[in-house]
């Protein structure tokens, strides 16, 4: 951890503040420390990408993580609903059934002397199937939705050149025109799940599918991503589910930091910021609480209880068959600004020679 707490990192552009009492702070004064650049792209997009994303009307105005003003409260609510204490516990056992016919299946693929992506294979489908069964929406494609969503970190979060922003930006624009066209459909005939629940609150097109964008992005890759870590880190031994999703929390969570920016001249510690500072919050890996993982105050992760809950369930699940595994390989990682995580955890039974 850094004596200081806060330090301009010239390459990175941003404000570091990886204390966690700091990064406490800043996340419970959203006055002076706003969320406006929450889910700006952090490379500048080049004229090329912004074309595409122009082309299906792309917008993401203030909804929930970048929203600091009054309807924040409002649309939050409408959303907290659909994740619940109630309604979380109760998909615990349909994560359990997802997650369990994955493993069995991997199980039997690794007995034939398979080698196996656990990330691929286990981690990946469960968090958006359980999220979009909370959600209420039916008729998703599950493969497109997974490649969306790691295409809008890369494009957000990431460094692409670019040729590779417009790669990006096609597929960011294939997802938001489909949300454009779950938005439209709903408003022609309402339906209860979360299209409806937005739609209800009089929000305009490009609010409703800003929502959407951040929501089943979030809701479920980050959640992957958890899993994933854990599985890495129970390679090979016979671990506690509880105790991993916690360490993992505090030590290396799929989403690391997160971004503010600064209403006016101000001080962190003794350290002076000016207006318009970009803040990089450190949320896991600096001694910090698991909570601080899912963020504090108004914007705190609405599906932290989910997640603790996917990553528990995946981790009982895949106990033994983790404990007789080694990887073939050093895992490839996604290693965005706010998101890490193994990207493919390639993996043979302990004692197979891997040549398959």
């Amino acid at each position: 951890m850094s004596g200081c707490p806060a330090r301009y990192d010239e390459a990175l552009g941003y404000w570091v503040v990886d204390d966690p009492a700091s990064a406490r702070e800043v996340l419970l004064d959203p006055e002076t420390f706003r969320p406006d650049n929450a889910v700006l792209a952090h490379t500048p997009l080049s004229v090329k990408a912004l074309r595409v994303l122009s082309g299906v009307g792309f917008a993401l105005p203030p909804t929930l993580a970048n929203n600091a003003g009054e309807s924040h409260r409002p649309i939050r609510a409408a959303v907290a609903r659909f994740f619940s204490p109630a309604r979380v516990a109760g998909v615990e056992a349909l994560a359990r059934e997802l997650t369990s016919l994955r493993v069995v299946d991997a199980a039997a693929r690794l007995v034939d002397g398979v080698q196996v992506d656990l990330v691929q294979a286990i981690a990946a489908e469960p968090p958006a199937l359980v999220l979009l069964h909370l959600l209420g929406l039916v008729d998703v494609d599950i493969p497109a939705l997974k490649a969306w969503s790691l295409d809008s970190l890369e494009l957000f979060w990431g460094r692409p050149d670019e040729d590779r922003q417009l790669e990006l930006a096609h597929s960011a624009a294939e997802f938001y025109a489909w949300l454009r066209a779950r938005t439209s459909a709903t408003r022609k005939a309402p339906a209860d799940d979360l299209f409806g629940a937005v739609v209800g609150l009089g929000l305009t097109d490009e609010e409703v599918c800003a929502v959407g964008y951040f929501l089943l992005i979030a809701g479920q890759e980050t959640t992957t991503q958890l899993i994933s870590t854990t599985f890495h880190r129970s390679l090979g031994e016979l671990v506690e589910p509880a105790d991993v999703v916690e360490e993992v929390l505090r030590e290396a969570s799929s989403v690391p930091t997160w971004r503010r920016i600064t209403a006016r001249q101000t001080t962190i510690g003794e350290v002076e910021m000016p207006a318009g500072a970009p803040v990089l919050l450190g949320l896991s890996g600096h001694g910090g609480p698991a909570d601080l993982a899912f963020g504090i105050g108004i914007h705190r992760c609405l599906g932290a209880g989910l997640a603790r809950l996917e990553a528990r369930v995946a981790l009982e699940c895949a106990r033994e068959l983790l404990a007789g595994v080694r990887l073939v390989e050093a895992p490839p990682m996604i290693d965005l600004l706010s998101f890490r995580a193994p990207k493919r955890l390639l993996v043979v039974t302990d004692g197979n020679t891997g040549d398959n």
